[in-house]
């Protein structure tokens, strides 16, 4: 287990806006570097190392804490300290699995209203992608998570986007352990194709593209897992499937 002083040595620590809350930036910084693995499970983290950190008081730090523990980041135990959680194997199935009837219902109300402005927004998103350096998978996924961002902010449904920043935490470690094994090409054309059932207007075809699309993380999880066995929390004597809807109708991406 790596000391606090230790951990914080190693990571940048940024300038905080003092204009605005000062717990939720520390929160999104700190998730930020648990979420890309900068700081790995069973690390200690203490308020009184991380309020000095980042030249703060307690006061936010606690609050950040708290919230990180919520998103099942942190484990805080009283009189032991608090630690970066491990990956809980479960709730990355559950995360993919709500983020996919979220998404798949932002997908339906994108096919029923979606404009040329909209479909040219997302043809230039995806041309983004295409230029990304395809060993540069550290910047694909930042233009993965704003292509669909777009969508649902496309859709009026910015809250439950927020809402799902919260609970794919999880979903999203896992993503950054597989970066080597980034199915870059595989994806954006995936993008492509939703694009262009959305432009069509094509509910069914839209529907199976993005189901089909963010079941991806399901085929190299159970590899990520036993890559990285130290980043996860198994339950004792069981080993977790998906259980998913069947994908009806459209055409096959």
């Amino acid at each position: 287990m790596t000391a606090p002083a230790d951990i914080l040595a190693r990571i940048d620590i940024g300038q905080l806006d003092p204009a605005s809350s000062i717990a939720p930036q520390i929160w999104r910084d700190l998730g930020m570097r648990i979420v890309r693995c900068e700081l790995k499970p069973g690390d200690r983290l203490s308020e009184t190392d991380v309020s000095r950190a980042y030249k703060v008081s307690r006061q936010p730090v606690r609050e950040a804490f708290i919230k990180l523990a919520q998103q099942g980041l942190l484990t805080v135990l009283p009189q032991r300290g608090t630690t970066v959680a491990r990956i809980a194997y479960p709730a990355v199935l559950d995360a993919r699995f709500m983020r996919e009837a979220i998404e798949a219902d932002i997908v339906a109300i994108l096919v029923n209203g979606a404009t040329e402005t909209l479909i040219s927004d997302l043809e230039l998103e995806i041309a983004a992608q295409r230029a990304v350096d395809p060993a540069d998978a550290v910047s694909f996924t930042q233009l993965d998570e704003r292509f669909h961002r777009r969508l649902a902010t496309a859709a009026g449904k910015e809250g439950a986007w927020r809402l799902l920043e919260g609970l794919k935490a999880q979903m999203d470690r896992v993503r950054y352990l597989s970066l080597g094994r980034f199915p870059m090409p595989k994806l954006i054309e995936q993008h492509a194709t939703l694009v262009a059932r959305i432009a069509a207007g094509d509910a069914a075809g839209a529907d199976a593209a993005i189901r089909l699309h963010l079941r991806e993380v399901l085929r190299d999880l159970p590899h990520v897992r036993d890559a990285n066995p130290e980043f996860f929390d198994m339950p004792a004597g069981v080993n977790p499937t998906s259980v998913d809807a069947p994908i009806r109708g459209g055409t096959t991406p």
